[in-house]
């Protein structure tokens, strides 16, 4: 894997992000036991920040996983709804204990099954998250864009994919990143943030 930044800054804003929250803590626990990819504690912090900045009534995610991200999501949402989406039921029930041990229930949506067909029910969807199957992210995007609010803003996780979309651009998954990330930019104004793998941050261009 190549490294997004030099591995002592990553040690450093490590150092910075003092976390007191003793779900966050758990959850990252039982990413490192059962070497569950997550977007990682800085991922999760802008997450919450960008959720306070936004505001959002509807938040949909598609892969939750075991519902970290979506957890930094709810923590920040003050009205709004977070709509859990994950293909595999025992990793939706896994969210559900973390949330409810966190008090944050009556924040979340739990669903299981197909996220694209699922998000297709949601409207005026505030925040899109996606971090799905790669190869999905092109079929995910176009197929619920138009469910987006006015404002809306689509965030995705794992867009620079461990650099491969440089470094081996036809690996099949770098491919399709790499027509999402100039689909992105071309018909949304968006940023990559240099945050673990590449978390891409986008809103339809006026």
């Amino acid at each position: 894997m190549e490294f997004l930044i030099n591995p002592k800054f990553e040690d450093y804003l490590k150092s910075l992000s003092v976390e007191e929250d003793p779900v966050v803590l758990e959850m990252e626990k039982y990413a490192q036991d059962n070497d569950f990819p997550i977007i990682g504690r800085e991922g999760g912090r802008f997450l919450y920040l960008l959720t306070r900045l936004k505001n959002p009534g509807l938040v949909v995610e598609i892969g939750s996983g075991f519902g970290y991200s979506a957890y930094w999501f709810a923590k920040g949402v003050k009205k709004g709804k977070v709509v859990l989406i994950d293909y595999q039921q025992r990793n939706i029930q896994t969210a559900k204990k973390f949330f409810k041990k966190a008090g944050l229930l009556d924040k979340a949506e739990f669903r299981a099954g197909d996220g694209v067909e699922i998000g297709k029910e949601y409207s005026n969807i505030d925040i899109l998250f996606l971090d799905l199957e790669k190869v999905r992210y092109m079929e995910a995007i176009q197929s619920l864009e138009k469910n987006l609010s006015p404002d809306g803003v689509v965030i995705a996780d794992n867009v620079l994919f461990q650099g491969k979309v440089i470094f081996e651009p036809e690996n099949k998954k770098a491919k399709i990143l790499n027509r999402f990330n100039r689909y992105m930019f071309e018909n949304y104004f968006s940023i990559i943030l240099p945050i673990r793998d590449g978390i891409l941050v986008g809103i339809k261009k006026s």
